[in-house]
């Protein structure tokens, strides 16, 4: 995961553009009115409901099963990165209460109440969660369902709530992406959509995903790039197997922590200063702005000796977009612009 203090007092700013959300919400409330097209009370050829003919769905979810017996009409969302994946796929309905978000939605995703006025800052505890009667918790990370945050997975599963957390987020040897891909992306994508009952809007964002990461060209330059996602004495960058390296790879970019097995990891800045990357791609968030991060890197007289701080190389992206989700092909083309826009 990429850690961040429990509270955010300011708003990140937007990603550079956004290239494929706007039409895929069309498409997949196309897709989800298709499905839902029926006469209440409806049932097919051999006597069960449309809505749960493909019913129960069960899944090993970072090792732990999930059954869902219906597709979930009560959802409680944790991390930003969950409540856009719902929606994205057109089911933003289904959310009954939202927690720990990373930062404002794109301009492209419609939200909803529940999203507007989350009920929790942070990780939620399991009291606050269970009064919201959920039927399904789906987590940014494992760490959001414990019995100090949101409740336990075996003790939620005997009170009838189902939970799901990213797999992208999965810690468990032979369930962490090793390494992350756009097809575990996809996946995910494609796995939310059967737990419900929404296979054909998921398709349809996949096809849309894939569409618009194809068309991006990479920067061919050869840069080297560190990615800084959070710290001040010693930073927290991006490492060789997480959502970073997959973004900077699509993006033509060099990782100078490649080489770290690891999604991200702590590095001394001696190491980030002898590396002198090309381009220094600075993570937005509210607990830790890039504009900080900037005016650390100029002030500092080490880091301000290297070659992208002198010549003001800096990549910016919105945190939400840097965790793997529906925003990372956005980030992708982000990264690329504003490359360009560098004029190495």
């Amino acid at each position: 995961m990429n850690p961040r203090p429990a509270r955010a007092s300011r708003s990140p700013r937007p990603s550079a553009r956004t290239v494929v959300l706007p039409a895929v919400v069309a498409a997949a409330a196309l897709a989800l009115a298709a499905c839902s097209a029926g006469a209440p009370g409806a049932v097919d050829a051999e006597g069960a409901s449309p809505a749960s003919a493909g019913f129960p769905v069960t899944l090993d979810n970072c090792g732990f099963e999930t059954e869902v017996t219906a597709p979930p009409e009560r959802v409680v969302t944790i991390k930003s990165s969950t409540t856009e994946m719902l929606l994205a796929l057109g089911l933003g309905d289904r959310i009954v209460g939202s927690a720990f978000l990373d930062g404002p939605l794109p301009e492209s995703l419609e939200s909803v109440p529940a999203v507007d006025e989350p009920f929790a800052d942070e990780a939620p505890g399991s009291e606050a969660t269970l009064e919201l009667e959920p039927d399904l918790v789906y987590a940014g990370w494992e760490s959001n369902l414990t019995a100090e945050t949101a409740g336990d997975r075996e003790t939620l599963a005997k009170l009838g709530v189902a939970t799901y957390v990213s797999p992208a987020a999965c810690k468990e040897d032979g369930y962490m992406p090793d390494p992350l891909t756009f097809d575990t992306v996809f996946a995910e994508i494609e796995e939310v959509g059967s737990l419900f009952d929404a296979d054909d809007a998921a398709a349809a964002l996949v096809e849309e995903q894939r569409a618009a990461l194809a068309a991006i060209e990479p920067d061919e330059r050869g840069l080297t790039a560190l990615w800084w996602s959070s710290g001040d004495d010693t930073p927290y960058v991006g490492a060789g197997i997480g959502a970073p390296q997959m973004i900077m790879e699509a993006a033509g970019l060099t990782n100078v922590a490649a080489d770290v097995h690891d999604t991200w990891t702590s590095l001394g800045w001696e190491n980030v200063v002898e590396a002198d990357p090309d381009v220094i791609v600075l993570v937005d968030a509210a607990w830790n702005p890039a504009d900080a991060k900037i005016e650390a890197l100029e002030a500092n007289p080490a880091t301000r000796k290297m070659s992208a701080v002198k010549e003001e190389r800096y990549v910016v992206l919105p945190f939400p977009a840097t965790e793997a989700g529906v925003r990372n092909v956005d980030a992708v083309a982000s990264v690329v612009d504003q490359l360009a826009d560098l004029g190495l």
